[in-house]
């Protein structure tokens, strides 16, 4: 079933999670673990991201650099069928322009169509210095535009080879982000909501938003979106907070605020008592959320479960 066909037979707040695929060469055991936690609390879908190759920089004894191409998370379309018929959940798998031609992207949405997978979620990815070599005439799409506009195009049958005998339509109901903050490349709010709009009108129908920590941020920009003619389902995206590092860390990697309030109680809190600390202000925050009858809540939990249960069980799930 469809992201958007979830949102409207619901009659309460839907809850929604978003994991990460192991590591290279790791074990899905841990996964499956995070998987077994989650389903308890009857998710409609579950989001799965993606991961491109990346650049790395390695120092040698001799101290010259060494630049060696990485990938670090395989496994997408695996864990998405896993969720599919294992779990009987929809998957909805994070599909990169970054670090993928349009070739492989059509590849990988010949096989997610294959599995009766039905939702995507599309999204630029960030720069992560590795500029994939084009060769044999393949090409890129630069912006998350261009890979939405390439979806749709394969949900009316046209695909990047003209002219083929058993091209046929897909049907698949097209995600993508939401920056209550702004995305950090755009100079404001107002034109990055224009440049949304764009991707809605593109075929995006639903939008999840970056993590926030300040309810009224996800307000105002529901209201501006409403005022600039954006009338598709907007999901809030929570993430628990569960450190000072990690209040630390994700402003730097997510371009983000953290409330002050929340900083100084993790910083002058004991570091075991950090973790009670986050989910209690994720719980105000759903608590929020829930009373303002959000479509759906969803919760980036990327390989720990622990935090999400804590709060499942706060929240009388």
């Amino acid at each position: 079933m469809k992201v958007t066909e979830h949102l409207v037979k619901a009659t309460d707040t839907l809850l929604s999670f978003e994991i990460i695929p192991p590591k290279r060469g790791g074990d899905i055991k841990e996964l499956l673990s995070v998987l077994d936690d989650i389903v308890k609390y009857n998710p409609p879908f579950i989001d799965i991201t993606s991961h491109a190759a990346e650049m790395i920089y390695e120092e040698t004894k001799d101290g010259s650099v060494n630049m060696k191409v990485k990938r670090k998370r395989p496994g997408t379309l695996g864990i998405c069928a896993l969720i599919q018929n294992k779990y009987n959940i929809d998957a909805v798998p994070h599909i990169l322009c970054t670090g993928f031609t349009r070739e492989e992207s059509e590849d990988f949405l010949i096989e997610l169509h294959y599995l009766g997978i039905d939702n995507v979620l599309a999204i630029r990815g960030d720069d992560n210095g590795f500029k994939k070599p084009l060769k044999y005439g393949r090409s890129i799409n630069e912006y998350g535009i261009d890979l939405i506009n390439q979806i749709s195009d394969l949900n009316e049958g046209k695909y990047i080879e003209d002219g083929l005998l058993d091209a046929y339509p897909m049907d698949f109901c097209i995600g993508t982000s939401a920056y209550p903050e702004k995305h950090f490349e755009s100079p404001n709010l107002a034109l990055d909501i224009k440049y949304t709009k764009a991707k809605v009108q593109a075929g995006a129908s639903y939008l999840v938003t970056q993590m926030f920590y300040d309810n009224i941020l996800y307000y105002d920009y529901l209201k501006l979106a409403r005022s600039e003619g954006i009338e598709v389902p907007i999901i809030p995206g929570l993430k628990i907070i569960t450190s000072s590092k990690h209040a630390n860390s994700l402003p730097k990697n997510f371009y983000i605020d953290v409330p002050t309030e929340l900083v100084q109680e993790l910083d002058s809190a004991k570091p075991e008592h950090a973790l009670e600390i986050g989910v209690n202000w994720t719980f105000k925050q759903v608590e929020d959320l829930l009373n303002n009858k959000v479509p759906a809540v969803h919760f980036y939990i990327m390989q720990n479960s622990a935090p999400i249960k804590m709060l499942m069980k706060k929240l009388g799930f």
